[in-house]
């Protein structure tokens, strides 16, 4: 049975949660290999909506088992505020297993993500500000907190005390803050450590040794692949991962073991943030999208930037994390545009490219060359197979198969589980 990845093909907010829970189905385990809770995905089950921040979709699904890799940051209380509140309302959360390895944000990551970037000001990167980057930033400086970490007081305490040792100059001399104490710190972080034990184990073990059983894994990118932080639009990023390449070093699954990779993409396009974004929309189209497409942050509430479908982007999507499926969303939004534009390729500085530019430079000044395609009316949420659709929707999705480097195996016309329509399997 296969290792299925599915990642976000744009900037985020693409749908890959919905994606996630349809497969969820198909699968015994899905695992989050990336991020933390600056991300959201929104799950719709029998008119129910569900915001998760930092579980994995999978765990709306009985019977599989959602589990939080290695590469993920986790803030606690998120963490137990989400288990709680999907609780409350009837799933069970029991299953969650998270790797001990995994990072843990403490309450001084998220002072320094809010002070920096008020501190940047007009150079700001456009963060949540929730502290996922100063906690991979003591991760790759080897200063973090592990999960591990909570289940012995004095390695904690020892940690923290090394870690705000230079991080208090900082505050205190630099952004005129408080220092921060280490007493206060490991306090609140041994507060969940009982309840934290039962579902902290060496993941890498339970997935690689379901493989074996020949058990189905699927793999959830949190962000995206144009925020990933080597192959998105730095420093316009985040500080993980997103690409498919993430799912292996955010899990502990080697390379080999993965079969599918499925990118998550729009039949239009958002970011939140800061940074470029060639196709952008400032006029009454933007709105259209925004207002139609609900395009509202689902962690922040932030209204997102709308744009028109950038084949360019969603080929190098294809190129970087070598998809074998895109699934398309929201194409329902679109419905009742006469002529849809779609950007073919760019101009930079006079000169034509289809290739999308990872020097910065280049990319700011990337401006859209768009192709225009014969729209469709009437509502499509209905639609259950693709030979429902109008014959513009289906040469639309077929036109944008062909300029976007792999198969279109998967259709959204609505926010609910049902509205969906496949054309090819993503589980074989």
């Amino acid at each position: 049975m296969p290792a299925i990845v599915v990642v976000g093909a744009q900037w985020g907010d693409e749908g890959k949660g919905k994606a996630t829970d349809q497969l969820g189905s198909s699968v015994e385990y899905v695992v989050k290999f990336n991020g933390g809770n600056n991300a959201g995905h929104t799950v719709v089950i029998d008119g129910q909506k569900y915001a998760l921040h930092l579980l994995p979709s999978g765990i709306l699904t009985p019977d599989v088992t959602p589990v939080i890799g290695n590469g993920v940051v986790v803030d606690l209380d998120v963490l137990f505020e989400e288990l709680d509140g999907i609780t409350a309302r009837g799933v069970d959360a029991s299953r969650l297993l998270i790797s001990g390895s995994a990072h843990v944000i403490a309450s001084y990551h998220r002072t320094l993500d809010k002070v920096t970037e008020r501190f940047l000001g007009k150079r700001r990167i456009g963060t949540t500000g929730r502290g996922i980057g100063p906690a991979y930033a003591d991760k790759i400086n080897r200063v973090g907190l592990r999960m591990w970490d909570l289940f012995d007081e004095k390695i904690l305490r020892a940690k923290i005390e090394g870690s705000l040792e230079q991080k208090n100059q900082l505050l205190v001399k630099v952004y005129n803050r408080r220092a921060v104490s280490v007493d206060e710190v490991t306090d609140e972080l041994l507060q969940y450590a009982e309840r934290l034990r039962p579902m902290v184990t060496d993941t890498a073990v339970v997935l690689n040794t379901a493989l074996d059983e020949g058990k189905t894994v699927l793999f959830e990118a949190g962000q995206a692949t144009m925020l990933d932080i080597d192959h998105g639009t730095y420093p316009f990023v985040t500080s993980s991962s997103a690409t498919a390449g993430g799912a292996c070093t955010g899990s502990g699954v080697g390379p080999t073991r993965i079969d599918r990779v499925i990118g998550i993409v729009k039949a239009y396009t958002t970011r939140v943030g800061e940074g470029p974004f060639p196709t952008e929309l400032f006029d009454e189209w933007g709105d259209r999208l925004r207002t139609v497409g609900g395009e509202f942050g689902t962690t922040t509430g932030r209204p997102r930037r709308c744009g028109w479908y950038d084949a360019v982007i969603a080929r190098y999507a294809t190129q970087v994390n070598g998809l074998t499926d895109f699934v398309l969303t929201k194409l329902d939004v679109l419905s009742g545009i006469e002529q849809i534009p779609v950007c073919v390729a760019y101009d930079i500085d006079g000169v034509r490219t289809e290739n999308l530019p990872t020097d910065q430079s280049a990319f700011h000044h990337a401006r859209p060359i768009y192709e225009l395609f014969p729209g469709w009316e009437g509502d499509i949420s209905q639609a259950r197979s693709f030979a429902d659709l109008p014959r513009q929707a289906r040469d639309y999705v077929v036109a944008l198969e062909e300029l976007s480097g792999t198969r279109i195996s998967s259709i959204g016309v609505g926010p609910g589980r049902e509205a969906t329509l496949q054309r090819h399997s993503l589980v074989d």
